[in-house]
C-alpha cells in the first residue's frame, strides 16, 4: 500500500502534509512537556516511539522470571549475586556478617543450577569458589549454618586447577605498554568503510570477543550478544541502519551487538543493556585493532520499521534490542578515513563543588 501510495501522491504534497505535522507537534510539546503525566499522555495519544521499549522491558521482566526456574548455560540472578558477594568479600573493614538479605536466593539458584546440570563449568566453579569463601568468613547463625549444609551437600567437584575468588591487587598483570603506547592504539583506531575481501578467521574473531568480555559490566551480568553476519547477509542488515549509504555494499563482516532485558527484574536497570554493550564494544574495537582487523561502529536508531525488521531477520525475542552495528574486516589500504576532530579535554571537563 505503501508503495502504490508513493506513486500516486505528489511529493510536494506529502513535504506540506509532513511540515504541517511537525509545526503542530512542535506547538503542542510544551505544554506535554510542562508535567510528567502530561508527557505519558502525550506518547499514549501522539506518539508510539516508546511503546516498543516498553513492551520489551515487560516482556523482559517475565523473561527474567522464567530464567530463575529454566536454567541455561548461564543464570542472570547467580552472576548478581555471586558478584555482590565477591564485593562483600572485598570490603574494608569485611563485616563479620553479609549478603543477609540475598543469600537465601543465592544459595537456592546455585541448588536449582547443579541441578539442571545446564550451567558452563567456569561459571559454576566461580559461584562455588565465592559462597565457600563466603561460608568460612561469615560469623555463622543457625540459619546460615543451615544454608551452608545445603550448598555443601550439593557442590560437585571441578577439574579446573584455580581459584575463581577475589584476589590481591598485586595479582594482576603487569602492563607491557606504556601510556604513549596505549594512546596510539586509541589514534589507530578509526571508523574504517572501506575493507579488502579478505575473510577474518574465527580464531581472531574469538580472540577479540575474549577481550571484549573482559569489559566491567554491572554484576557483572553481561547482558548481550554478538550477533555475526558475513557477506550479503552483512550488507542487508547494514543497510537498515541509517548512515550507512554508499559503503554498506563493501562491509564484509558485521556484528548487531544485541542487549538483553531478561537480565533485570526491575524497569530501574532498562537502560543498562546500552552502558554494558558499549562498554564491550569498545574493548571489542581496541582488541580488533591490536590484531591488525579494522572496525566502525554504526548506529542504531529506534526507528519502529527499522526496528521491527531488525528483530525479524535476526529473530529476536521482544526483550532483546539492537544496541549497535559493528562492520570489521581488513582495511583497504588506499582506503580514506575522516578526520573527525575531537573535543579538547577543556571542553569535556566539568568540575563540580557540592
Amino acid at each position: 500500500m505503501k508503495k502504490f501510495l508513493k506513486k500516486i501522491v505528489p511529493p510536494k504534497f506529502v513535504k506540506n502534509i509532513r511540515a504541517i505535522n511537525n509545526s503542530v507537534d512542535q506547538a503542542i510539546i510544551p505544554f506535554f512537556a510542562s508535567h510528567r503525566i502530561l508527557s505519558s499522555i502525550y506518547y499514549l495519544l501522539f506518539s508510539r516511539q516508546f511503546s516498543r521499549e516498553q513492551q520489551a522491558v515487560l516482556k523482559g521482566r517475565v523473561a527474567y522470571g522464567k530464567s530463575l526456574y529454566k536454567i541455561g548455560k548461564s543464570s542472570v540472578l547467580l552472576r548478581r549475586n555471586t558478584h555482590r558477594l565477591e564485593k562483600g568479600l572485598i570490603m574494608k573493614p569485611r563485616r563479620e556478617v553479609f549478603a543477609l538479605a540475598y543469600i537465601d536466593e543465592t544459595v537456592d539458584c546455585y541448588i536449582e543450577c547443579v541441578k539442571a546440570g545446564t550451567l558452563c563449568d567456569e561459571e559454576l566453579q566461580w559461584a562455588s569458589d565465592v559462597l565457600l569463601k563466603y561460608f568460612s568468613v561469615i560469623k555463622l547463625s543457625e540459619h546460615t549454618q543451615q544454608l551452608k549444609a545445603a550448598f555443601e551437600q550439593c557442590r560437585p567437584s571441578f577439574s579446573l586447577n584455580r581459584q575463581f575468588i577475589p584476589y590481591d591487587e598485586v595479582s594482576r598483570p603487569e602492563l607491557s605498554c606504556d601510556p604513549e603506547q596505549l594512546k596510539q592504539l586509541f589514534i589507530r583506531r578509526r571508523s574504517v568503510r572501506w575493507f579488502e575481501d579478505k575473510p577474518v578467521a574465527k580464531e581472531l574473531i574469538n580472540k577479540a570477543l575474549e577481550m571484549a568480555s573482559l569489559a566491567p559490566s554491572a554484576c557483572n551480568r553481561q547482558p548481550y550478544q554478538f550477533y555475526l553476519l558475513k557477506d550479503v547477509d552483512a550488507i542487508h542488515i547494514a543497510k537498515l541502519a541509517m548512515g550507512t549509504a554508499g559503503f554498506a555494499e563493501n562491509i564484509q563482516n558485521l556484528f548487531v551487538i544485541v542487549g538483553d532485558l531478561s537480565a533485570y527484574p526491575a524497569e530501574r536497570d532498562k537502560h543498562v543493556i546500552y552502558i554494558d554493550g558499549s562498554l564491550a564494544a569498545m574493548q571489542l574495537m581496541l582488541g580488533f585493532e591490536s590484531l591488525g582487523i579494522s572496525t566502525c561502529p554504526i548506529n542504531w536508531p529506534d526507528i519502529e520499521f527499522r526496528e521491527a525488521k531488525m528483530s525479524q531477520k535476526l529473530d529476536l525475542k521482544a526483550h532483546q534490542r539492537p544496541i549497535m552495528l559493528l562492520a570489521f574486516g581488513y582495511a583497504e589500504p588506499d582506503g580514506k578515513i575522516p578526520f573527525s576532530q575531537k573535543k579538547l579535554p577543556e571542553q569535556l571537563l566539568k568540575e563540580v563543588k557540592l
